[in-house]
């Protein structure tokens, strides 16, 4: 599954769920596509969770950051990066102030 979404009071949330590559570039730009045009949304949000996103991310998110702005349709591009289990070690150190 290469997206997921959802809409809350106008605003179209896209996440895609991984890093994109050449292959699937072209899948999820056209996803994202699509979704707009079947909720034509207020606003879009699109979330890249994880890893840093791919040139291939990027492009997408570039393809769909035009075709928003053609619509008049605000994009916001949100990253979150995953979550870093610290080494026991330092995660005692890190508590313990030093």
């Amino acid at each position: 599954m290469l997206l997921t979404h959802h809409i809350d009071a106008g605003t179209l949330r896209v996440t895609l769920h991984h890093g994109l590559d050449v292959t699937n570039r072209a899948a999820a730009a056209l996803l994202i596509q699509a979704l707009v045009d079947a909720h034509r949304p207020d606003a879009v949000v699109l979330d890249l969770p994880g890893d840093p996103p791919t040139a291939a991310t990027l492009s997408a998110v570039a393809r769909a950051k035009r075709m928003c702005d053609s619509l008049a349709i605000p994009l916001t591009l949100v990253h979150r990066p995953a979550d870093r289990v610290l080494p026991s070690r330092d995660r005692l150190a890190a508590a313990a102030g030093e």
